[in-house]
């Protein structure tokens, strides 16, 4: 039987139904079911559900299989639930006796959190440390109420950056002292990105379905790109950020990465919306959440008559050629699909823009980041560490352990020796204001835009220091089979917008393919 890499939820069917008949023997199920599940939508996994041949206990099964077989390698995966199955079985019945929320599009789906994110179960919340394991969080994070609402399985915690790549300035991309170094599913020797690796790696590498990572400066853009994925960046307070370990209020998102776009949404929708322990930053962006969700923005024709700005400089600068001749190819997609691309634009300041220190965000986030973890830390209902200068001291203190050593803490140091938001961070601050304002959002204004696109994660500080969403298609693998992402960024509340166009070439395209495991 010849299977191929883009199955239909009816070739998905009627696999699962040879499995569960014992039509086939346990060698043939074993790779049949690799192959169909594995590339499996939300929605492909929800018919198989409704039909009665796919059920919760044995998706989790699955992943839990292709994690202890996967994992050793990728990194991806820092701690499965160990009630997943217990769940899934909760699923199981409530889909059986057709209990409220049984028709949720991610009722049963297990889902992957990136370990930052708080869970008040039996998994850790560690942001990667060894300084927070055993630490206890009051509640769930905010996001995963309502992933759970919605009838979503937590299988467990993704591995990360650790501290969301806010530690050290030498600690190499996916790297935790909990979980090891992540590797990228296409080329391991390649870098993963980060700092949402894991969430990243895993979704690749169909370990899960579906997974959450967080962003304050391309920690889900460029993690998407480099690993074949699709991830939302939403506009800052779309989506709750309580419970979930910071780096800067005025920055920290949380957001999806899938393998499709339709997932992506799916999960985008079962997120979003006010919270009352994220209130004001909820309560303003609530505004912008369109009646009905996002879903109904999955158009095939999403591209039609959109203005998409081009900027060359510094986005479409590659060395090699076979990304160079994709990318104009997919410029004429994109016009082949009736969008008006604007081309050869320029963003002002765009060189301070992307100078961390020059720009001001770097003194902005250091300062940011000390108060935002203190609150946290203090609000644990149990803890190893209170403050950032307790984590300092762990980490000194554990020394020995060669990871830790080896890395050292450089950003940490920088951060503990701020004082609040003074002067010099105010100063900051209001020069990020000017440059967003003066840079990027007048250049959506005056050419009347509905994206900017660019290839890369290199836009991702345009649109963190302004809070503005972004979505990371994967668009082309270079002459050693690297993924590399197309982005398409846009105002505040610009998200139908940007599902519309990426979803219309997500479609045109259809560029992902499952991971090779070069070496």
């Amino acid at each position: 039987m010849k299977i191929t890499k883009h199955q239909s939820p009816l070739s998905l069917l009627t696999l699962v139904s040879f499995i569960l008949s014992g039509c086939l023997n346990s060698h043939t199920n074993a790779f049949v079911a690799a192959i169909s599940i594995r590339e499996a939508t939300v929605q492909d996994i929800q018919t198989a559900f409704m039909h009665n041949q796919l059920t919760s206990r044995q998706l989790v099964t699955f992943y839990l299989d292709e994690i202890e077989k996967l994992n050793p390698l990728l990194k991806g995966v820092i701690e499965v639930n160990p009630d997943a199955l217990y769940f899934a079985d909760k699923a199981d019945q409530e889909r059986q006796a057709k209990k409220l929320g049984w028709r949720n599009v991610l009722h049963g789906v297990p889902i992957l959190l990136k370990d930052n994110i708080g869970t008040k179960d039996r998994l850790n919340t560690t942001a990667g440390s060894f300084a927070l394991l055993g630490s206890v969080v009051p509640q769930d994070a905010g996001v995963v109420k309502k992933l759970r609402k919605a009838g979503a399985i937590v299988l467990g915690k993704a591995s990360l950056s650790e501290w969301a790549k806010f530690r050290s300035l030498t600690a190499p991309n996916g790297w935790s002292a909990r979980g090891g170094q992540g590797k990228n599913p296409y080329v391991l020797s390649a870098d993963p990105c980060g700092s949402s690796s894991g969430s990243a790696i895993s979704v690749a590498a169909n370990m899960v379905a579906v997974s959450l990572g967080s962003e304050t400066d391309g920690s889900i853009i460029c993690p998407s790109g480099a690993n074949a994925v699709v991830g939302i960046k939403p506009t800052v307070g779309l989506t709750s950020r309580a419970g979930v370990v910071p780096v800067s209020p005025r920055q920290d998102t949380i957001g999806p990465l899938c393998r499709t776009v339709s997932d992506a949404v799916h999960v985008l929708d079962a997120i979003v919306g006010f919270d009352y322990n994220d209130a004001e930053a909820t309560r303003a962006a609530s505004k912008y959440i369109p009646i009905g969700g996002y879903t109904q923005f999955l158009k095939a024709n999403g591209l039609q008559g959109k203005r998409l700005g081009i900027v060359r400089n510094p986005f479409f600068q590659f060395t090699d050629n076979l990304v160079a001749q994709t990318f104009e190819r997919h410029f004429e997609t994109l016009r082949k699909e009736g969008a008006i691309l604007v081309d050869n634009l320029e963003i002002s300041n765009i060189n301070t823009i992307l100078n961390f220190t020059a720009s001001g965000e770097a003194t902005a986030l250091l300062a940011e980041f000390k108060i935002a973890l203190d609150s946290y830390l203090k609000m644990l209902v149990s803890s190893p560490v209170r403050s950032l200068a307790d984590v300092i001291a762990f980490n000194q203190q554990f020394s020995e352990l060669e990871m830790i050593k080896e890395f050292g803490q450089d950003i940490f140091l920088a951060a503990e020796a701020t004082n609040g938001i003074g002067d010099v961070e105010k100063k900051a601050i209001l020069n990020l204001e000017y440059l967003t304002k003066n840079g990027f959002e007048k250049l959506m204004v005056e050419h009347n835009l509905d994206a900017l696109v660019t290839a890369e994660p290199g836009v991702a500080s345009v649109l963190a220091i302004g809070g503005f969403p972004g979505i990371s298609v994967p668009a082309a693998y270079d002459s050693k089979g690297v993924p590399i992402g197309i982005c398409f960024g846009g105002l505040k509340g610009f998200e139908p917008k940007l599902i519309e166009i990426a979803y219309g070439f997500e479609q045109a395209t259809k560029i992902r393919k499952p991971p090779t495991f070069l070496s």
